[in-house]
């Protein structure tokens, strides 16, 4: 019996019976909810970096926005006020969409 002791999407524990197997699950109080998320948010990011292709790439990004979502909302805020941060940052410093590379500065001036 494979022993997995990590989060996982609601519905893992439902598709796992419709196949005939059996699982034990436990809910998480929210420490450990957060503890969790963020080793997820490793896991996810790391199955990216280790993507083949752009199709698998996708699908980790997925599963990265998809944790974001969940420890946005786990930090007490909605989407919403994630994404507008992020579009007042956006507007205030630039995204990354003109691929700048900062070399160096002379702080000598």
């Amino acid at each position: 019996m494979p022993t997995y002791n990590k989060l996982v999407r609601d519905r893992i524990p439902q598709i796992i019976e419709e196949t005939g197997k059996t699982c034990r699950t436990r809910v998480l109080n929210d420490e450990e909810y957060l503890q969790e998320l963020n080793t997820k948010l490793m896991e996810e990011v790391n199955e990216y970096l280790g993507a083949k292709n752009s199709n698998e790439a996708l699908e980790e990004l997925a599963d990265v926005l998809e944790v974001i979502r969940a420890l946005t909302s786990a930090h007490g805020y909605s989407v919403e006020e994630g994404e507008e941060l992020r579009r007042q940052k956006a507007e205030k410093r630039g995204g990354f969409r003109e691929r700048v590379y900062l070399i160096d500065v002379d702080d000598e001036a």
